[in-house]
């Protein structure tokens, strides 16, 4: 009971507050959404940024390499595998977890 209370109390608050606060001007809120476009534009080209280095380091994928490795396992293992496009490239790393491909 008490939370509803207080969730009243606080809405109560909210409106009173609200209701002394003088409205932004025509300029203000101008100057507002640009901030906020600026923000998101920035947000936007960072994460551009981002998937554009991840794809880039995706250069040291599996990329046709996973099936020589897989023929690997097979032969030496006598089983078949199927090697993950997120399993380690480095030759030590994933002959250490060939064992749960």
């Amino acid at each position: 009971m008490a939370a509803d209370t207080d969730s009243a109390v606080d809405a109560e608050l909210v409106a009173e507050i609200a209701a002394q606060l003088d409205d932004a001007s025509t300029d203000e809120a101008a100057a507002i959404a640009v901030a906020i476009g600026a923000h998101l534009t920035d947000r936007q080209r960072a994460a551009a940024a981002a998937a554009a280095a991840a794809a880039a380091d995706d250069g040291d994928g599996w990329d046709g390499k996973q099936w020589s490795f897989s023929g690997r396992v097979e032969a030496t293992q006598k089983r078949s595998v199927r090697v993950r496009s997120g399993a380690p490239t480095d030759p030590w790393s994933a002959a250490g977890r060939a064992q749960r491909f």
